[in-house]
């Protein structure tokens, strides 16, 4: 299962470098998928209801993701890739507005072109937008991160990603990736484990130096995916914009009315 996913790629920092890595080999092709989300605090309590619609035409993979928070606010984030070979986004278009936001941004990457433009409110209510065009790397990572990690072997060392956040301004950044070895878990009786994968968000320069002295650093992304033949996104932790709160995503499964009748003790 894809998600980006996401794990968020709205993630935003000061300052980065910008190392030029290969695309993720395609070991397992995307396919056809309609996931159920919820969006939680640590604690448990549901933040937003979520939806992962992924099609496939060919080589070419549209997957959108979005949340709608009780409050009324939207998290809609579109991501068209191709996987011939080798993972390579095409085009990605983020939204994000309403009370959750503190900022909100629309923030739309053309992979062919290099063109990224970012449109915000800023603290005085004034819309803003900024425009450039980037020398994008292969192995940008906006709206894939679930997909590229999905398609790293086991035991082997992950490798380094790039994503376009906005600053506003637009900036390219790395996401160091790491193995944190396996967790426990189970779906109904069933034990099984999960690759625990940490995501890191490098700073680069001298503001990398400072940032954890200043309170900056963004806090990591943990990520689990059930390996095997079909491996598949269980859950993840971290922000999901500028300064935000940690979140957790999860999987949710249906439940009917006569459930919910079954589960509610009757009166008398």
């Amino acid at each position: 299962m894809h998600g980006r996913l996401f794990l968020p790629s709205a993630l935003v920092v000061l300052l980065s470098g910008s190392l030029l890595a290969e695309p993720v080999p395609v070991r397992h092709r995307e396919g056809v998928v309609h996931g159920f989300l919820a969006l939680r605090t640590p604690d448990g309590a549901l933040v937003a209801n979520g939806d992962l619609i992924q099609l496939t035409s060919g080589d070419r993979v549209t997957s959108r993701l979005v949340f709608h928070f009780k409050d009324g606010s939207l998290s809609d984030e579109t991501s068209v890739f191709s996987q011939r070979q080798r993972f390579r986004l095409l085009t990605n278009h983020l939204i994000q507005k309403g009370p959750t936001f503190p900022r909100p941004l629309d923030l739309r990457i053309d992979g062919a072109t290099g063109q990224v433009t970012v449109r915000y409110t800023d603290e005085h209510g004034k819309e803003k937008v900024e425009s450039e065009r980037m020398k994008l790397p292969a192995d940008l990572a906006n709206g894939m991160t679930l997909t590229l990690l999905k398609n790293i072997p086991a035991n082997s060392a992950p490798p380094a990603m790039s994503m376009v956040v906005a600053t506003p301004k637009p900036r390219l950044v790395k996401l160091a990736l790491s193995d944190a070895g396996e967790d426990p878990l189970s779906t109904g009786s069933m034990p099984r484990k999960a690759t625990h994968f940490v995501v890191k968000i490098e700073i680069g320069g001298l503001a990398g130096l400072i940032a954890p002295l200043v309170g900056k650093q963004p806090p990591d992304t943990h990520v689990w995916v059930l390996g095997g033949e079909a491996p598949a996104f269980v859950r993840s932790e971290g922000p999901l914009f500028m300064d935000g709160p940690i979140w957790r995503i999860e999987l949710v499964t249906p439940v009917w009315p006569d459930e919910k009748r079954a589960s509610t003790p009757s009166r008398r």
